[in-house]
């Protein structure tokens, strides 16, 4: 027998290349990536106010019929059921969501209870969640009802397996209630926690008129209900203008109390933090700031929590009001914070906008009267079916002997019981599926008052379909009945958060929480400048170290209390707080981290800044003026242009004016001098002044006001009014050479 030889099936032909421009590829699936991020990811729908991963929770909890009532289940059964059937992502990132809907610090109206640890407010981790337990709150049920009533649509899991909500039926205003926060692709969302007792006051009102203006509306909800209170300090121009246009921010403070204490002395007590702030870390970052010396007026801050919130800060001294310790508080730490409002949602179109107030509260009532509409339509469905079926039965009841005959009788019963009744396919099969015990006369009785109240309720849902304002009428008693449970008076709707006035500007010196103390301030030829304690005498500044090819160049006196006037080469003065300098244990830093002084541009001098005084500036054309120290200050780093400069040319002096100067003195690089009335150079706030003295090589070198009674002080040596007789002229002169003997340098410091 020969051998049989199969042939093997042919290889498929191999997929066509086809070519794309790198670029075209890349920008296809990056907007496929942004899409997924917006639409399934980050963005709540403005209807449930609900991610998808926190929809999927809520959903597969309610089948695994974790109601309210009813017993808790590991929180690792809900995320794993969740992440086998309906989210295909990391069990990390949907328990981590699941905790968040669980924590009444971070969501104000809590739709998951959790049972174990699921973390603090001190910002510490959930138990890991084979270790938790979890079921619904009434809150998430209210979010859920009416979901087997074809409420809303549903559609296939991502294998096709399973059916998910598109979104749910929401009988609570979620969106606003409990927040929101996420980052897309090229979008974000912030949206605060609400009171809801104002909320249904808002929809109400919204439900009277339509077109209700932002401001009315915000009359009923004055801003957000944070679940760790605070104090909302928020103009209510500012507050009006977020709601209108979606975008904003609401200041917030922590709430404190201030207790006496023996012997004058008091101490503060701070009850509730800023929303989302944790305790610990708080706690950690004043402690800092006291170790840094930035908070002088503050000796310790300890926490002593319990279930309640109680940061306790001790003062050094009770002279120092409350007010202002709490002022440079807020001012340094998170005991304020700017809570951003961002209303970027998913809309019904599942399209992704910014919405107003009205536009949100608007959105949730048209979805709530969608829900009612395709309720009441799956409820009278049932009806008409349940009817049908009654009809059935009543015909059966009057013609029961008959009935029971032709069941006995007939081999094919249902079909003789059609013909012979008019009876439907499903009034027959109903009939032949009855109990013998309902053929007692108490059941018929029962079946006629079932039909007839079945027989109204049809009537008054066709009503209701029927007539738009009757279904609104149907949404305000719904939610006036969501507000008796969520109202002011009640402990879950009580508000938390404070609503006040913004506070008024609390006038603060600038060394009123620096620790004032003599230092030396020291800077480098290379610009690296710190600050040394005390006052120190030239041994002790000569003995301080320097970088390898650097040394002094600078060298004042100061109290850690003032500031730093920078001269540079740009023309520009720059200021510096002393109490920013660096410790003089090391080399210190450059300045240039501090100020914005470019690498080509040099110090020309460093004053401590005194006001009141006035300098003389010059640039090395020759040009210069008089400007007074306080048009110098400078508020930023980037500095304050006052001497304007030609092009390439550099400033190369500044010196201070003394009381009763009546002259000026020049010097030039070819160290030609000119003295001249100071009355012939100007004073401005900025400008390149007038031409101090002229130079047919080189340039000006140096320039100093002076008393001429007094003589002039040129590299240690004093010229009296009559050595300088035969250097006195006009402004704008070249000069003349010094005699012999006199000093060489061109500089008179």
């Amino acid at each position: 027998m020969a051998k049989q030889t199969s042939s093997a099936a042919p290889p498929p032909p191999p997929a066509p290349i086809r070519t794309v421009a790198l670029g075209s590829a890349l920008s296809e699936r990056y907007l496929s990536y942004a899409l997924s991020t917006i639409m399934a990811r980050s963005l709540p729908d403005v209807r449930d106010g609900l991610k998808p991963v926190h929809r999927r929770l809520l959903y597969i909890m309610q089948e695994l019929r974790l109601d309210p009532a009813g017993a808790f289940k590991k929180s690792a059964r809900v995320v794993g059921d969740t992440m086998g059937k309906l989210h295909p992502h990391g069990d990390q990132s949907i328990y981590d969501a699941l905790v968040r809907l669980a924590q009444d610090f971070a969501t104000r109206y809590p739709l998951v209870d959790g049972q174990g640890n699921f973390g603090n407010i001190d910002g510490d981790n959930a138990a890991a969640m084979r270790y938790t337990e979890a079921r619904l709150t009434e809150v998430a049920q209210a979010l859920l009802a009416g979901i087997d009533e074809d409420a809303v649509d549903f559609r296939p899991n991502f294998d096709g397996a399973e059916r998910e909500p598109v979104v749910l039926p929401a009988a609570f205003p979620n969106l606003l209630a409990n927040g929101a926060a996420g980052i897309a692709v090229g979008m974000a969302t912030s949206i605060p926690p609400h009171n809801v007792g104002e909320l249904c006051d808002a929809l109400l009102h919204l439900i009277k008129a339509p077109s209700a203006r932002i401001e009315t509306l915000v009359e009923h909800m004055p801003g957000p209900d944070f679940p760790t209170g605070g104090v909302l300090v928020e103009p209510r121009e500012q507050v009006l203008e977020a709601y209108r246009t979606g975008r904003g921010a609401f200041r917030v403070r922590a709430k404190w109390q201030k207790e006496p204490l023996p012997r004058g002395q008091y101490r503060i007590v701070v009850t509730e933090v800023p929303y989302q702030v944790p305790k610990a870390k708080l706690v950690e970052k004043i402690a800092e700031l006291i170790n840094a010396k930035k908070l002088p007026m503050l000796e310790d801050v300890r926490d002593e929590s319990a279930d309640d919130v109680r940061l306790v800060l001790e003062p050094k001294t009770g002279n120092v009001p409350a007010e202002l310790l709490m002022e440079q508080l807020f001012k340094l730490t998170d005991l304020e914070i700017r809570f951003p409002l961002n209303l970027n949602v998913l809309d019904a179109d599942q399209v992704p906008r910014v919405m107003d107030l009205r536009q949100t509260l608007q959105a949730w009532l048209d979805h709530r009267q969608v829900v009612l509409q395709r309720r009441s339509r799956h409820r009278l469905a049932e009806i008409e079916r349940r009817l049908e079926i009654l009809d059935g039965y009543l015909i059966a009841y009057l013609n029961i002997d008959e009935v029971i005959a032709i069941i006995r009788n007939e081999d094919e019963p249902k079909a003789v019981m059609m013909r012979r009744f008019g009876l439907t396919d499903l009034q027959a099969e109903s009939i032949l599926n009855m109990r013998l015990r309902a053929l007692r006369r108490l059941e018929e009785i029962e079946i006629k008052k079932e039909h007839k109240g079945l027989s109204q309720e049809r009537k008054d849902l066709k009503a209701l379909l029927a007539d738009d304002k009757k279904q609104w009428q149907s949404i305000a008693a719904d939610i006036q009945e969501l507000r008796k449970s969520y109202g002011p008076r009640t402990d879950k709707g009580r508000r938390r958060t404070e609503i006040a006035d913004a506070p008024p500007p609390v006038e603060m010196p600038i060394d009123a929480f620096i620790e004032k103390e003599p230092v030396t301030v020291v800077c480098s030829e290379k610009g690296w400048i710190r600050a040394a304690k005390g006052h120190l005498e030239p041994g002790g500044i000569a003995d301080l170290k320097y970088k390898e090819g650097d040394r002094e160049k600078f060298a004042l006196h100061a109290m850690s209390t003032d500031k730093l006037l920078v001269f540079g080469t740009n023309g520009r003065f720059y200021t510096v707080g002393i109490d920013r300098l660096p410790s003089a244990r090391g080399h210190g830093e450059p300045i240039r981290l501090m100020i914005d002084l470019g690498n080509e541009q040099d110090i020309v001098d460093l004053l401590v800044l005194k006001g009141g005084r006035k300098f003389l500036v010059a640039g090395y054309e020759g040009r210069g003026f008089i400007v007074a120290e306080d048009e110098v200050v400078a508020q930023t780093k980037a500095g304050k242009q006052v001497l304007n400069l030609g092009e390439g040319e550099e400033a190369v002096t500044c010196s201070v004016v003394p009381d009763g100067a009546d002259h000026v003195a020049a010097i030039g690089e070819n160290r030609k001098l000119l003295v001249f009335p100071i009355g012939d150079v100007p004073e401005m706030a900025r400008g390149r002044g007038v031409i101090l003295q002229k130079h047919k090589d080189g340039g000006l070198s140096d320039a100093k006001a002076f008393v001429l009674a007094e003589g002039l002080q040129w590299a240690g040596r004093t010229k009296t009014k009559a050595d300088l007789k035969e250097w006195i002229g006009e402004r704008a002169q070249a000069g003349r050479l010094p005699p012999t003997g006199s000093p060489r340098a061109v500089k008179f410091g």
